[in-house]
């Protein structure tokens, strides 16, 4: 995330709300980016690998700017029924129950699609309305036309690491959106978002970020993704429940990574490197 923007227009949270916001580190100006794309009524698609903060980082700027958030997790299974609602059959009649697209629109809250490129390409299409200068939502089902009002926000994200030719976002679905790129914060960065989640010492967490840049070094074992700041987090919290600083890595970090036994041994041997016990 470059410095490219200029000074946030909104003006920031007040003391007494910032209490109920959800702990995020910025680590370059995503905030504002956020914002702008929330003002001019813009989709926002965040691209980063698993446990880096995408998640986080979208309650916080919802509690932020003071909207309701609904998350949806994707999966192969999602229908565009299951976003937009359907009719239930209950005490002899039918009913339309909004799906968390209709009631995001409906309430004026923040729709946040949780690895969108695992749902199915068709559901998808359900967004594209809702993405450019319309910004509505049919409901084919009730002859329905939602105008989203000015508070609606839709907000996407996946994993990079995980696209294959068969889940990926369509050209025409991923255009309708700006993006922004995550990765690992920084060291510095992440030994303090670990000591504010976990309640950890410095010093332990900034032999937990070194442990995690190693691993994000190696090349020759195949791993699909390297140790997140979420796990990290984890390590952390199960030494501090009395666990040695080794088992903790090997349980939090090592064997969440890999099943392949010589790639665990090849991540031990970094974690023992680091931790004399």
């Amino acid at each position: 995330m470059n410095d490219f923007l200029p000074a946030a227009l909104l003006e920031k949270v007040s003391p007494s709300h910032s209490q109920a916001i959800p702990y995020y580190r910025e680590v370059g100006q995503e905030c504002q980016l956020f914002e702008f794309a929330f003002q001019r009524g813009l989709p926002l698609l965040i691209k980063g690998p698993t446990g880096c903060g995408k998640t986080r980082f979208v309650a916080h700027m919802a509690a932020r700017l003071e909207r309701p958030l609904i998350t949806v997790a994707c999966h192969d299974d999602l229908s565009a029924a299951d976003l937009v609602g359907r009719h239930l059959i209950g005490d002899g009649e039918t009913i339309w129950s909004d799906g968390p697209l209709t009631r995001s629109v409906r309430e004026g809250g923040i729709c946040y699609l949780d690895e969108i490129v695992e749902a199915r390409k068709d559901t998808t299409v359900v967004l594209h309305p809702l993405t450019d200068d319309r910004r509505v939502l049919p409901i084919e089902r009730t002859g329905e036309l939602l105008q989203a009002p000015s508070e609606f926000m839709l907000v996407a994200s996946y994993n990079p690491g995980y696209q294959n030719l068969l889940k990926n976002l369509k050209p025409s679905t991923r255009q309708r959106f700006v993006a922004i790129e995550f990765s690992y914060p920084q060291a510095e960065i992440e030994t303090d978002i670990i000591v504010q989640e976990s309640g950890i010492d410095r010093a332990c967490a900034q032999t937990l970020v070194a442990i995690a840049q190693a691993f994000r070094r190696l090349q020759h074992y195949h791993l699909e993704e390297s140790a997140s700041t979420r796990l990290l987090i984890y390590a952390a919290k199960l030494m501090l429940a009395g666990l040695t600083p080794r088992a903790a890595c090997h349980f939090a970090l090592a064997q969440p990574l890999s099943d392949e036994a010589s790639t665990i041994a090849a991540l031990l041997e970094v974690i023992h490197l680091h931790f004399a016990s």
